[in-house]
């Protein structure tokens, strides 16, 4: 069975790819002249980022426990 602390480094590590994937989309809004569909990914994606950079945190704190 996983420890909850390599559940957490997996987190972390989605959490660097959805980083990675918000940069991607911001250079691509400040190519494109129609970016409103961009933006929007950009808000979506930084509410998935944030949402696993609380998980992470849980997971770390109950591992301590």
């Amino acid at each position: 069975m996983e420890s909850l602390d390599d559940l957490a480094n997996d987190v972390a590590a989605l959490e660097r790819r959805v980083a990675d994937a918000i940069f991607d989309t911001v250079r691509a809004q400040l190519r494109s002249d129609e970016s409103d569909g961009a933006k929007e990914l950009e808000r979506q994606l930084s509410k998935v980022r944030r949402s696993l950079q609380k998980a992470e945190q849980l997971l770390r704190r109950t591992e301590g426990d």
